[in-house]
C-alpha cells in the first residue's frame, strides 16, 4: 500500500488537511464523505447524485436490521 503524508493545520477554527497531488479528489468536487474507523479517518467522494448507487441494485443481506424494533407510533393532534 502507497502511504504518503499530508500536512495538517488550522485555518479559523477547521482543521485542514493539505492533500499531495496524486491524492487529490477530482475538480470541481465540492464535497467528501467523512467517517472515523478505529483511529483512521476516511474520506470518500459525496456522488453529485444518487444515480449510479440506485442502478447497481444493491442488496441487503436477510437479516438487515432484524434486531432492529420499531418505534410506538405517536398520537398527535390533526388541529
Amino acid at each position: 500500500m502507497d502511504q504518503r503524508t499530508a500536512r495538517v493545520g488550522m485555518n479559523n477554527r477547521a482543521q485542514i488537511v493539505t492533500i499531495p497531488l496524486e491524492y487529490r479528489f477530482p475538480e470541481g468536487m465540492k464535497e467528501v464523505f467523512i467517517r472515523k474507523v478505529g483511529d483512521e479517518i476516511v474520506l470518500s467522494p459525496r456522488p453529485k447524485d444518487w444515480n449510479g448507487f440506485l442502478a447497481a441494485q444493491v442488496q441487503v443481506s436477510d437479516d438487515f436490521m432484524a434486531d432492529v424494533e420499531d418505534l410506538p407510533i405517536q398520537e398527535r393532534d390533526s388541529a
